[in-house]
This record gives structure tokens, sequence and C-alpha cells, in this order.
């Protein structure tokens, strides 16, 4: 029986090979959207897709990073300035691309736009806190998708959406991984509403990268902005080793973004394309079976990695 079922996992395994290695045709007729591409994984998808003939269609939000990214890449790349939490900034960033695509339609739309500060204990945050993240990271990637959603239902595209390990498992309190995770649950139900018109929708599940979206900075501002009580609460001890923390955890992440950027191309252009794309070791060792297990295992797992506060019991 055991030859019988090794048999079956080996042929699944080997379609599953197969299915992923078509690729669709006609590239250079094909436009993708990119939000967030001023630096780490938008910054490098657009210069891979533009090297892949794609029409890259690459939104920064500041002039400087329009500029440095149509330096690295061919007259092809278009550029324009976008600003996903302005809802005035979204249409005409809208008008433009239909403008740039025409009746075609929009291949690809990438939402990968995101902040991670500030992340702290979520008693050292405030309620401005928490929107800051959440604007960024899922109300202005919703707002965008509704916004160009018939550019790409009209080209039978693809939809790809920036989550995280973070949005399967939370270990951090602040507002990041809450986006994550509504970026999970509006990717399932986007990609259920649109199947019977063509569109694919991926989603990209991270662990730790070095890009601009970590640091230690905000963990030390919201210590200093918490009040007398909460400081009493948890302590100097506990702030300094969450520091200590984060410090090493910066260290222990990649600093290869192709691990990422690779599956976001993939989810574009393969004909089959994944439904999600776990990137990096510590998302396929830690975030994904962690997300898994029953959760009273989980919390007993990751409570040996924490310190206790001051007060704390």
């Amino acid at each position: 029986m055991w030859l019988y079922l090794a048999a079956l996992l080996a042929l699944y395994f080997l379609r599953r090979w197969h299915r992923e290695r078509q690729m669709v045709g006609n590239l250079p007729d094909k436009h993708v959207f990119i939000t967030g591409c001023d630096s780490g994984f938008g910054h490098l998808l657009a210069k891979q897709l533009d090297g892949r003939g794609l029409r890259v269609l690459a939104a920064c939000l500041t002039e400087q990073g329009a500029e440095r990214l149509q330096q690295a890449t061919s007259g092809r790349l278009q550029t324009v300035i976008l600003d996903v939490t302005c809802s005035d900034s979204i249409a005409a960033a809208t008008a433009w691309v239909k403008g740039q695509v025409g009746d075609r339609g929009l291949w690809g739309l990438v939402n990968n736009a995101g902040i991670g500060v500030p992340t702290a204990p979520n008693e050292w945050l405030s309620k401005a806190d928490f929107v800051r993240v959440l604007d960024v990271n899922l109300v202005g990637l919703i707002e965008v998708t509704l916004s160009l959603l018939p550019l790409v239902r009209r080209a039978r595209g693809r939809v790809v959406n920036m989550a995280s390990g973070a949005g399967r498992l939370s270990l951090t309190g602040g507002g990041y991984c809450p986006s994550k995770y509504g970026v999970e649950a509006f990717s399932d139900s986007l990609r259920r509403e649109l199947h019977s018109f063509g569109v694919k929708v991926s989603i990209i599940e991270p662990g730790g990268f070095q890009t601009l979206l970590m640091s230690t900075q905000s963990l030390q501002e919201a210590w200093s902005r918490a009040p007398v009580e909460i400081k009493e609460v948890y302590g100097q001890q506990f702030f300094e080793t969450n520091v200590e923390q984060a410090q090493k955890f910066l260290t222990w992440t990649s600093s290869n973004l192709h691990l990422v950027t690779d599956p976001m191309e993939h989810a574009l252009t393969a004909q089959h394309p994944r439904t999600r794309y776990s990137c990096g070791w510590d998302a396929k060792l830690l975030y994904l079976p962690l997300s898994y297990l029953p959760t009273s295992w989980t919390d007993f797992i990751v409570s040996l990695a924490m310190h206790k506060p001051a007060q704390g019991i």
C-alpha cells in the first residue's frame, strides 16, 4: 500500500511541476501595473519584468524613486506617481493606466506597496498607529484593486497581492499583522468571485527580508511615547530585550529578494499560477507549519521565545 501511495504522490508532484512550467505567450503585448516601485520588491520586480519584455507600468511614491527606476530599465517601462492612501491619486493613476493599455486591458495588477511600522506591543501604540499601516497595506490595496479591476477583467489577467507570513501567524503587535490577515481574506474572496471571469488571483507570503520595511526605530519611538504607567508595567528590561530580539531578527533576514520576485513573476507569466507562494526559509519552516497547528500548541511554542514584562505573572 505504501508503494502505491508513494507512486501517487510522485505523480502528483510530477504533474504539478509540468503544469507550473507552462508559460503564457505574447509577453511583449501585456501590461503589468505594480505599486510600490521606489525600492525593495517592487523596484526589483519592475526591472525583472522589463527584462522579460513585458510592458511595465510602475507606480512610485516619489519622483526620485521613479527616476532611479527609469535609469535602470528600458524605454518600455513607464512610471506614475501614486499614493495608495489618497483616492484622488488612485483615480489619476487609474485614468493614466486606461490610456496606456487601451482596449487590451491590464494583464497584471501587483499590489506591492506596503509599510511595516510602527510595530510594537499593542499597548504601546495608539489608534493612529494602526490606521497608518492599515490605510497603506489593506485599504489602499483594496481601493487600487477595485479601481483597476475592470481593466484586469477585460484582459482576463492576474491580480497578485502582497501578503506576508505574518498574515498567517501573528507574532508582533501593531497594524502590520492585521493588515496582512486582511489581505489574505480579501484575496480569497476576490479569487472566488473572479474565477468565472478567467481572472486568477495569487497571494505572496514572504518571511523576513532585508527591505526598507524592516526597522527597530519604531519600537524605540513607541516606547518613548508610552505612558509612564505602561512603562512601569512592562519595565525597561522588557523593552531592551525586545530591541535586542528585533535586531537579531534583522540579522536573520534574507538579502536575496529574488526569492520573492521570482514567485511574483511566475504568478504573472505561468499558465497555471499558484494560489499562494510562501517565500523564504522562515515562511516555509516557521510561519506555515505553526499556522496549521492547534492554537494552544502554537501559543506554547511562541511563548518559549517571549520574555515576561516586569509585572507579568
